[in-house]
């Protein structure tokens, strides 16, 4: 926000805090973080894909970012697959990662901190011997696109965008968003 505002969940704007940006703590994830990654259920319906990237992190083969404002509670995300069992191709364990469920609450976009969390997880990424990162990006999307681009990013292709889960109704839900693959090629 240009005035340095803080949007509290509610949508209510608190002028108080004119530094909001230092006060965010990007940390992994908790389990307890989980409901609140729902964004007052905006995003309830990946509440089981989002339990099970947890589960994956108790194994190695992923890692959950939160940004958390302190006054305010969850207002990003990123998520890091290190191992795909499906596509090697996407995440492979040891040289490539697939960044996925990257999201800033659009009350604090603009400000940096997308790019913050974006700078952590390839410091991350670098300190584990991960030399890429992949990502898919709606086609539509042209201000995430327009950041990775500015972060090194490269179209590298096409991504049909088809994948599938299970709602919190245990619903199966069939996804197509036909994006771009993009790939950063980072040197440690």
């Amino acid at each position: 926000m240009s005035d340095g505002s803080v949007i509290n969940q509610d949508g209510k704007r608190n002028t108080s805090d004119s530094n909001w940006l230092s006060q965010v703590q990007i940390r992994h994830a908790l389990q307890a973080d989980l409901p609140s990654m729902e964004w007052e259920s905006e995003y309830s319906r990946y509440r089981k894909v989002y339990a099970g990237v947890f589960q994956k992190t108790k194994h190695g083969m992923a890692v959950m970012w939160v940004a958390d404002l302190p006054s305010v509670g969850l207002i990003g995300q990123v998520f890091v697959l290190l191992k795909s069992k499906g596509s090697l191709t996407l995440a492979d364990g040891f040289r490539r990662a697939y960044l996925h469920s990257f999201r800033v609450r659009l009350a604090y976009r603009g400000a940096g901190l997308g790019k913050r969390l974006m700078e952590i997880v390839e410091d991350d990424l670098r300190e584990r011997d991960f030399n890429e990162i992949t990502l898919n990006v709606d086609r539509n999307n042209l201000d995430a696109l327009r950041l990775y681009r500015n972060l090194g990013y490269l179209v590298v292709g096409k991504d049909p965008g088809r994948w599938s889960y299970q709602d919190e109704n245990n619903v199966l839900r069939e996804v197509e968003e036909p994006g771009w693959r993009l790939l950063k090629k980072m040197s440690n």
